[in-house]
């Protein structure tokens, strides 16, 4: 299992330490127990035990461009890859504030998320 301090990364997307959650943001509803913070292409999400967690999202964005997310940790919890075989090492998130960032890339038709 990974730790950082300030920033780490698992597939698609960045998590980085942040001193404060922006105001404009909403509630992001959970799936089941978890928060999936990236979804994979193939099924194989991101996910975040919602116990200790509180999830927020920028105020009016649809799932499809949500490139950001922001996280509030109570107490540590893992971000695990949902895959059995080729995963991603999980990384453990400490108490604190994070913003996660979806890498997205550049197509002529837009931006479209990163595919992991």
């Amino acid at each position: 299992m990974k730790t950082f301090n300030k920033i780490a990364a698992q597939g698609d997307f960045l998590i980085i330490r942040v001193e404060e959650i922006p105001t404009d943001v909403e509630t992001f509803a959970a799936e089941g127990n978890h928060f999936v913070i990236a979804h994979s292409e193939t099924g194989h999400n991101h996910v975040m035990e919602r116990t200790n967690v509180k999830a927020f999202k920028p105020k009016g964005v649809e799932e499809r461009d949500l490139y950001q997310l922001f996280l509030d940790v109570n107490a540590p919890t893992e971000i695990e890859h949902q895959r059995s075989f080729d995963t991603h090492e999980s990384i453990l998130v400490t108490e604190g504030k994070y913003m996660v960032r979806r890498q997205r890339e550049y197509t002529p038709e837009g931006y479209r998320r990163a595919a992991d």
